[in-house]
């Protein structure tokens, strides 16, 4: 019923930027707090960014000051702007949401990843 597709990854030099995206499509009542997970090789799953439906923002340490979240609520998106990025930073990138669709209650639906590879 709710669908999230991510886009925006790929691979870049040390320094560069990439943009990620991550659309909801379906039938959506409502959507709360959007945000960004990644995932190293070996390592676990941590919380990058998040961003609440009034525009409040957290980060991670590790990226505060270089990436910077976003929302388009009417397009039902969320971005992940990623500047100077290091090779460290690395990762399947996965977004997330707390969504109300039509008839149901909310729940926290995850987007199907997409890989950032930054090289030295």
């Amino acid at each position: 019923q709710v669908q999230l597709v991510e886009s925006g990854g790929g691979l870049v030099q040390a320094g560069g930027s990439l943009r990620l995206s991550c659309a909801a499509s379906g039938s959506i009542f409502s959507i709360n707090t959007m945000g960004w997970y990644r995932q190293a090789p070996g390592k676990q799953r941590e919380l990058v960014a998040t961003v609440t439906r009034g525009g409040n923002t957290n980060y991670a340490d590790s990226v505060k000051g270089r990436f910077t979240i976003s929302r388009d609520n009417a397009k039902n998106t969320v971005y992940l702007q990623m500047n100077s990025l290091k090779p460290e930073d690395t990762a399947v990138y996965y977004c997330n949401t707390y969504i109300q669709p039509y008839n149901l209650r909310t729940n926290r639906y995850w987007g199907q990843g997409t890989q950032v590879i930054v090289s030295s």
